[in-house]
This record gives C-alpha cells, structure tokens and sequence, in this order.
C-alpha cells in the first residue's frame, strides 16, 4: 500500500491539528489545576462523613449528571467531522470532474429525446 503525495500531506496536517489541541487541553489542564485543588472544603466535608452507600450514590450522580453534556459533545463532534469528511468529499468529485449525480441525469436526458 503506497501512501499518495495528497494523502500523506492530509494525514500531516491531521496529526499536526490534533497535536495542537492535545497541547491545548494540556495547558488548560494546568491552568485549572489551582481551581480543582481548592474543591469545596464543605463538600468534601460531607461526602466524607456519609456512609459508604451514600458515598458511592454521590460518585453515580456525578456520573449521571456528566452524561448528558459527554453524550451532546460526542455528537457534536461526530457531527463535525461527518460534515467536514462529506464537504471534503463534494470537493475532490467538484476537482476531478466526475459527479456521479449529474451523470446519471445526462444520461436520463439523453434516452428521453
């Protein structure tokens, strides 16, 4: 399997996209570091004072209450790079020449008259 010139510039500018957002998270990960430190000392407090059962209801409602906003942005994200992956692909049939869709319709035409 050779890697074609457009494939290999695409796949360097993919891994250049995503290295500079895992260095992005990387750096907002640091900056809110000092915040997460200073949890609520209150909080903490009461957590630790409940039994082990309403310890581990606390950890499930963290979890239930981080699915929906996980499960929107999974979607979202997927959404994204459907569409990009799509547009892509219009793109390059728009380059070549070759639309498939407005070939079958000359073809339709041309039986007709």
């Amino acid at each position: 399997m050779s890697l074609t010139p457009e494939f290999a510039k695409v796949s360097r500018r993919a891994l250049s996209r995503a290295l500079c957002g895992l260095a992005m998270v990387f750096v907002l990960g640091l900056a809110a570091s000092p915040a997460l430190a200073q949890s609520c000392a209150m909080c903490n407090a009461t957590a630790r004072a409940t039994p082990k059962d309403g310890q581990r209801a606390i950890n499930r409602a963290i979890l239930m209450m981080l699915l929906p906003p996980l499960a929107a942005m999974t979607l979202g994200v997927g959404a994204a790079f459907r569409y990009g992956r799509r547009r892509d692909q219009e793109k390059e049939r728009g380059e070549n020449g070759s639309d498939p869709s407005s070939a079958s319709s000359e073809t339709k035409h041309d039986d007709r008259g």
